[in-house]
């Protein structure tokens, strides 16, 4: 019963930290990011926040850096929005699963194209 709770109040924080950035941030470090996932502890007392930023090169960093200034205001927000006894402290991270999945991609083409070739 436990790991539903959990589900769910991962995904109305992912929700909502979404809507946050997208329409409340005024930051312009912050580019154009996605929220993959929210990951919360068992004592909902942190969230780790997965994101994911298109332009990787140059603005990984600042948006990383801009999203730790706006913690504050985005945990404040999460409190008022979402009916919790603690608002959980949010912990930003990048998430590497895209770059990962479309690595395994071009390896798994590659030995495709080795395979046709012999």
């Amino acid at each position: 019963m436990a790991k539903i709770r959990h589900g769910r109040v991962s995904e109305q924080i992912k929700k909502e930290i979404s809507q946050l950035v997208q329409y409340e941030l005024k930051d312009p470090r912050i580019g154009f990011i996605t929220i993959t996932g929210v990951e919360v502890t068992g004592d909902l007392s942190q969230a780790v926040v997965y994101v994911s930023v298109m332009d990787k090169n140059e603005k990984e960093k600042e948006t990383l850096l801009a999203l730790e200034k706006s913690k504050g205001f985005l945990r404040t927000e999460i409190g008022k929005r979402i009916r919790l006894r603690h608002t959980p402290e949010l912990i930003f991270k990048v998430d590497q699963s895209i770059d990962y999945g479309n690595k395994i991609e071009t390896l798994l083409r590659e030995l495709k194209g080795d395979r046709h070739e012999d």
